[in-house]
């Protein structure tokens, strides 16, 4: 029987041929463009973590890891590298929303980092931190917003995405602004 070409068409029995044309050293299928088989991302940041000692995520380590990586979005490889248990600096490690204690550290960690930023003129690096917490109030919103999500995560989704509005329309007042609101949310749970 005769197989048809497969969807990168390509006849089957040509796969093992294929596969050890682009393997590269010990047999290893690397990223090559128009490639059948690819490195996974998780053995690539392996690799390039073996490769040199690396003691804490910063902006060289980020930025070496996303060239490394490429193709690989931001929020992948910043999921990747916080399972690795290394330090993570900000505006690199973006912001957590597991519980409102990692969200208020990052969020006033991000601060400081887009403060200093604004002070030194770097409106670059600035506007990266905004993406960060833009970034982060979307996925909230789009959690809260999810039908399969229980009533109580969405509940505290939307008060998570109103937590980086204030931090968005004016990153000075959040420090103030959480104080108050944690003492009012308790203050209404009590009663």
């Amino acid at each position: 029987m005769r197989f048809a070409r497969n969807c990168w068409g390509v006849m089957p029995d040509k796969i093992p041929e294929i596969a050890r044309r682009t393997a590269g050293p010990g047999g290893v299928s690397h990223n090559r463009p128009g490639g059948l088989f690819h490195k996974s991302r998780k053995q690539a940041l392996r690799e390039f973590l073996a490769a040199g000692p690396v003691a804490a995520i910063g902006e060289a380590e980020w930025q070496a890891a996303l060239r490394a990586l490429a193709p690989v979005s931001e929020s992948y490889l910043r999921d990747l590298l916080r399972e690795t248990g290394l330090p993570f600096a900000q505006p690199y490690a973006g912001i957590r929303q597991k519980s409102f204690t990692d969200l208020e550290r990052d969020l006033r960690d991000m601060l400081a980092i887009y403060a200093e930023a604004m002070r030194a003129g770097d409106r670059q690096r600035a506007r990266y931190c905004r993406r960060q917490v833009i970034a982060a109030k979307d996925r909230a919103r789009f959690v809260a917003h999810n039908s399969k999500t229980s009533p109580e995560k969405k509940a505290q989704k939307e008060e998570m995405a109103q937590w980086m509005l204030v931090w968005l329309e004016n990153p000075e007042v959040f420090p103030a602004w959480v104080e108050i609101r944690k003492r009012y949310c308790s203050s209404t749970d009590s009663t």
